[in-house]
């Protein structure tokens, strides 16, 4: 398994006031490609912190994160931009659905910003819907959508592009557990079927569940790791 993530004595920083509050603390973390892992920790472990470096959302204050073979350590605003839209794909505790487009629309919204055709875009995002269960709701706007409608639709957005990742905030928090499950099934489907590297951030137990590895957080440093045992040897 070739290495996707690598964080390397990664501190950032906030300023309250006159204090400079430290989040991360020097953390070092290696995500393989295709691993389904979880971020986990109780709150104010800085989970979020952490995946929003990964994502190159934030700059880490010292450290280094490469992603993909590319340091996005400290990246400008538009190579960071131009960057998540090559290789990272986002699922979001809220969703972030556009309210005033389909759900179709929305799922193939960074294929639009990435100037693939309107052909190629159908032929990538219909079947996707169709696979969500989605398929005769795909003219629907998010507020004709359940909360898990509308973040499988989120789901299908994050893949459109093939991205190397797919980091996930709190995908299920506004979720109830039976649906939190199907959509935990449907994205380690993905995983198995595509190879899709997933990252969450969640102390959700159902996430933890379905995680093949989790990475404990607390006060801004890894706690512990913990992965599935490889199968045994026929």
């Amino acid at each position: 398994m070739s290495t996707l993530i690598e964080v390397r004595g990664v501190t950032k920083a906030f300023r309250q006031g006159d204090l400079e509050v430290h989040a991360l603390r020097g953390v070092d973390l290696e995500v393989g490609t295709g691993e389904f892992t979880s971020l986990a920790g109780p709150s104010g472990s800085d989970k979020t912190t952490l995946l929003n470096l990964l994502g190159a959302l934030d700059h880490p204050t010292a450290g280094t994160v490469r992603l993909a073979g590319n340091d996005v350590s400290h990246l400008g605003r538009g190579d960071a931009a131009e960057f998540r839209l090559r290789h990272v794909g986002f699922i979001f505790q809220a969703y972030n659905l556009v309210p005033v487009l389909s759900a179709f629309e929305n799922a193939e919204f960074t294929l639009l910003l990435r100037g693939v055709g309107a052909p190629e875009r159908r032929a990538v995002v219909e079947p996707l819907l169709e696979r969500v269960g989605l398929g005769e709701m795909m003219k629907r706007r998010p507020h004709e959508l359940s909360g898990g409608q509308q973040q499988r639709v989120a789901v299908v957005r994050a893949l459109a592009t093939r991205p190397s990742i797919v980091l996930a905030d709190e995908p299920t928090a506004n979720l109830d557990s039976a649906t939190s499950e199907g959509l935990l099934e449907l994205m380690a489907e993905f995983n198995t079927d595509l190879g899709t590297t997933f990252l969450f951030s969640s102390h959700d137990p159902v996430v933890l569940e379905h995680a093949r590895r989790v990475v404990w957080l607390r006060d801004g440093l890894v706690e512990g790791d913990e992965r599935d045992p490889e199968p045994a040897a026929a």
